[in-house]
């Protein structure tokens, strides 16, 4: 038992450095990831034998569900909507042509049998969310004409019609199908319970969340979490694709916010119905997933595509791979040169000529691919050719080459826009405030008291904003007069730091010489000042009548050699 502890550590360790070494050297991470896993393998140095298809698709399966859901929730809806008709088109139509151009040439030159080739169609028809949100991130593609938008929302959306097509060319393998009744019945409860339950876990997760404070910091990440595993198993009891309603639930948990004012927009009613009644919007407000909850997706996020990628590259045989090198190779060039291109010709819009090619290079494929051939293997189908490694050769061969030369393909195009960041394409981008807020709390003879705020001299760049008064909150005017006890809210200019400004906490404990102290009895060195004072989850700026008191923390201008701390 120690032994696997000390290798799962050794692995995630040598796939965090990796993720440093694919900037060096121009590959993606994710590849590296599946050399981790080979390294290991039976073909390996290592030569661990791991041979169980089924364990390793049920990982991976659960596995793509939490990639999926974070794929949905990074997804910026207001940066897609301009998009989101030609993605849903690449990931729906563009998915089944792509699907059908390489069963054909499947079926012609490779001369497989038709569920064969639908087969190896169907699963290698999706790109990789990973591999392309991988790419666009770590090489910090700023793409011109909203392509990076468009990539994003088509690769996230894209794996579930894939696995749809996988599910019915799989039937085919069995004699008691009934036709084509069978297939448009499931391709009918794939979609339909898959959009529909899809929608209602999304919009109940964000009413509970909008509502749900936890008493430990941390579990609103996992109320989340426990949401997207409900997207998929609830329609999977009734042959729904949980995979597409997993996508949904992130998109509308991931951009859903509470909003800033009631909605009382007229013949507006789903835009009512979403601010008045459940208390969200699209479009204005804070968003309902916390900080630390965006953190958490993407480590988890990030732990189980390492897990993914590993463990396919753990399950695959590369001294069995030469007997498969030619007919992968000969889909790979089918599938970049003709299917792909096809597809981006039909439904990728009237785009220039630049924007469809790079949009036909940036069609990674990656671990959904394989972790969807795996199912044929898991199903024990009889097949006369390997799928598995077909299909993991194909995928290698897209991530070393498309995920390489994408960057200066878009160089090239001159698709690249200095002006932009892609970064703010995903849902999980913190931008830096234009403004920051500040809390002035106004006491009996303040020399604001019974002034108009039209009569006082704010600060230079400073604006009132609101005032909180007797649990009330008041959007000032000119003519409101302030009062003693209130707390008048202020937007001010942001400080751009010049990192000469360093500051410390300093936390008051019952043998404090600071406790039960007014800052103007410190006697404090000139070269040090209390710039605030957290107490009970409330943010004080100090006057020198403050009072310190225990349980506090003082926040200081942290200055070397200066004992502050006892």
């Amino acid at each position: 038992m120690a032994l696997m502890i000390l290798l799962a550590a050794a692995v995630l360790i040598m796939c965090v450095f990796s993720d440093r070494l694919s900037g060096k050297i121009g590959v993606p991470a994710l590849l590296i990831f599946i050399g981790v896993g080979i390294f290991f393998g039976s073909d390996g140095v290592f030569d661990i034998p791991f041979e169980n298809y089924e364990f390793a698709s049920y990982v991976c399966e659960t596995a793509l569900i939490v990639i999926m859901f974070t794929g949905g929730f990074s997804i910026n809806f207001q940066s897609a909507k301009p998009v989101i008709v030609k993605a849903g088109l690449l990931s729906t139509l563009g998915v089944a042509v792509t699907a059908g151009i390489t069963c054909a040439f499947c079926c012609l030159v490779l001369k497989l049998p038709f569920a064969e080739g639908l087969l190896v169609g169907s699963v290698i028809s999706s790109t990789d969310a990973a591999s392309v949100f991988s790419v666009l991130r770590s090489k910090k593609l700023n793409l011109k004409n909203g392509l990076a938008p468009l990539l994003e929302a088509e690769s996230g959306s894209n794996d579930p019609f894939s696995y749809m097509l996988t599910i019915i060319s799989l039937s085919l393998f069995n004699e008691n199908v009934g036709g084509a009744g069978f297939i448009a019945r499931m391709v009918f409860s794939q979609i339909v319970f898959g959009v529909l339950l899809g929608m209602f876990i999304g919009v109940i997760g964000t009413f509970v969340a909008k509502r749900f404070r936890a008493q430990t910091e941390g579990f609103e990440s996992i109320l989340f979490l426990a949401f997207a595993l409900l997207a998929y198993g609830l329609p999977s009891l009734v042959d729904g694709n949980g995979y597409l309603a997993v996508y949904i639930a992130g998109i509308i948990m991931g951009n859903a916010r509470v909003p800033v004012q009631k909605c009382h927009i007229r013949k507006q009613y789903i835009k009512r119905f979403f601010n008045n009644v459940l208390g969200m919007s699209f479009s204005a407000g804070q968003k309902i997933a916390p900080a630390d909850t965006v953190v958490f997706l993407n480590g988890t996020t990030g732990v189980c595509q390492i897990l993914v990628f590993f463990l396919l590259g753990l399950l695959s045989r590369p001294s069995q791979f030469p007997q498969s090198i030619l007919p992968a190779l000969a889909v790979y060039l089918c599938l970049t040169l003709v299917s792909r291109p096809v597809a981006i010709l039909l439904f990728g819009g009237k785009s220039p000529i630049g924007d469809r090619l790079f949009l036909a290079l940036a069609g990674l494929r990656g671990a959904s691919s394989i972790v969807f051939a795996m199912l044929a293997t898991v199903e024990g189908v009889q097949l006369g050719h390997n799928i598995f490694n077909i299909v993991f050769i194909v995928c290698l061969l897209s991530m070393l080459i498309q995920g390489t030369l994408l960057p200066a393909a878009a160089k090239g195009l001159k698709l690249i826009d200095n002006n932009s960041d892609v970064l703010k394409t995903f849902n999980d981008y913190r931008e830096e405030d234009s403004i920051t807020m500040m809390r002035m709390f106004i006491p009996e003879n303040h020399a604001w008291e019974g002034q108009k705020l039209s009569e006082i001299t704010m600060p230079t760049g400073s604006l009132a904003v609101m005032i909180k008064r007797d649990g009330e909150t008041i959007i000032p005017r000119g003519d409101t007069v302030i009062f003693a006890n209130d707390s008048v809210i202020l937007s001010v200019p942001p400080y751009e730091s010049d990192k000469s400004l360093q500051l410390r906490e300093v936390f008051i404990t019952e043998n404090h010489r600071w406790k039960d102290m007014s800052i103007r009895d410190l006697l404090l060195p000139q070269r040090l000042l209390i710039v605030m004072i957290k107490r009970a989850g409330e943010s004080i700026i100090p006057s020198g009548a403050t009072e310190i008191h225990s349980g506090d923390i003082v926040v200081v201008t942290d200055v070397e050699d200066m004992a502050v701390d006892s």
